[in-house]
């Protein structure tokens, strides 16, 4: 392995790994808030309970969420050092508006986990918000970061290097807009129907108690409505990418040769060699509809670009069919929940109920193959046009080491979260009525409870 396929593939491993727990930290907070809003609208202890479990849950996933990110911080400097060195002034405000989302994140996650019998209701229920809000913009900032270098402007390039940095040009660049409402939707969709799944499941084994029934409704609030938004993202943001990134959506499509009407492929294994793609199934001109509105329209190919500048067509095909494929289960399964909801059936349907606990790990599947088709289909490129990937590596020697190194602990600490989650879901008794609930519960609520 060289060495620049060893730190491309650590890089790789440490952002599939991050990024699940990051998902989930701009999810959950907003269950958990819920969880507690509803609590005090109705005085119902299960709500309150249900509240502590996600927090508690949050908290967990939120720590090791921050460990990973700030190994992807060093990794960046130590595995990219020539990228950081050329960059560093363009990205850098992003990545400290980060920083500065995570520590507000971080605060108010540990007034909320530490605040139920200190502060009053409405200002603990505030906290939350803040949490939730924190989230979502530090997803945002990094997005964007992520967005500008597939659509770098806002820069003057000069001898490989940028200058005449425009700020506010780099967090407004083209990509921005459509890939963080992608990746934010992607967010809540895979949490919410993850947790909608793990309910499911548990009423489907009997545990048929107010904690599940409360639990799915809340997940299908956070998850459905973005399952459903999420391909018209999708098709927003592939017009985009078909403007500014042509080769990458080729790729996606394994369209090697130009074509005026061309053809959405479904499946298939493509050849790079031979320029075909094999076991596919073609919607003819539908591709040039969704990408001009036009079934007449010219979409550009991968014989438009040198041999050297082609991704890896067979990797960012085959990654955009399963990201299209988990995407349109959960859209389709969103639907049906929200069917069977508004005819009070949603607990007596066992086929849905077993489609959302199989269904549950789709949306993180679609989460690291939407993530693949991003970065491998930037590939030969760091900073797209601008920067090869080989030309930002370290030159340091050895660096299958680390990346073994560090594939073992990550492997270590995915079954120490996995167990811990585990413990964490299987305890299902709902707590009884404690001594917090009695001092926060207002007094009109607290006589209205049954």
């Amino acid at each position: 392995m060289s060495d620049l396929l060893a730190a491309r593939s650590q890089m790789a491993m440490s952002l599939a790994f991050h990024i699940v727990y990051a998902a989930i930290g701009i999810a959950m907070p907003l269950m958990m808030v819920l969880a507690e809003w509803r609590w005090i609208r109705t005085g119902e202890s299960v709500y309150l309970d249900l509240a502590k479990r996600w927090a508690k849950g949050t908290a967990i996933l939120f720590a090791v969420g921050a460990v990973s990110g700030t190994v992807l911080s060093f990794e960046l400097g130590l595995l990219w050092p020539r990228f950081m060195a050329a960059v560093g002034a363009v990205i850098g405000p992003l990545f400290a508006l980060e920083g500065f989302a995570f520590f507000t994140e971080a605060i108010f996650l540990g007034i909320y986990l530490y605040g139920w019998a200190r502060l009053p209701v409405r200002l603990h229920l505030a906290a939350g918000v803040i949490v939730a809000v924190s989230g979502v913009a530090s997803a945002v900032a990094v997005t964007t970061v992520n967005a500008w270098m597939n659509t770098p402007t806002g820069v003057e390039w000069e001898h490989g290097l940028p200058h005449s940095i425009q700020p506010w040009t780099v967090m407004t660049n083209p990509h921005a807009l459509h890939q963080t409402i992608h990746m934010v939707l992607a967010a809540f969709a895979a949490t919410g129907l993850f947790v909608a799944g793990i309910h499911a499941f548990m009423w489907l084994r009997g545990s048929r108690t107010a904690l599940h029934r409360h639990a799915l409704a809340i997940a299908l609030l956070v998850g459905g409505p973005p399952a459903l938004l999420q391909p018209l993202s999708g098709d927003v943001l592939a017009r985009s990418v078909a403007e500014h990134q042509p080769a990458k959506l080729a790729a996606m499509e394994a369209l090697f040769d130009t074509e005026r009407g061309a053809a959405f492929r479904l499946g298939g294994i493509p050849d790079e060699a031979r320029r075909t793609v094999d076991y596919v199934v073609e919607l003819p001109r539908f591709l040039s509809v969704l990408i001009h509105l036009d079934p007449d329209a010219t979409v550009t190919g991968l014989d438009q670009f040198p041999r050297q500048d082609w991704p890896p067509v067979a990797i960012v095909h085959g990654a955009f069919q399963v990201m299209v494929g988990a995407g349109m289960i959960m859209a389709g399964t969103a639907i049906w929940s929200a069917w069977r909801w508004k005819q009070g059936r949603l607990l007596n349907d066992r086929p849905l109920l077993w489609t959302l606990a199989c269904a549950a790990p789709l949306g993180f599947l679609a989460i690291e193959a939407g993530w693949i088709v991003t970065e491998v289909g930037r590939q030969p490129w760091i900073v797209y046009g601008m920067m090869r990937t080989r030309d930002a590596v370290t030159p340091m020697p050895g660096m299958v080491v680390p990346f073994l190194l560090f594939t073992l602990l990550y492997g270590l600490l995915s079954l120490v979260v996995l167990w811990t989650m585990a413990r964490h879901v299987g305890a299902t008794q709902t707590t009884s009525r404690s001594t917090v609930e009695e001092r926060l519960l207002p007094d009109a609520a607290k006589g209205a409870r049954p």
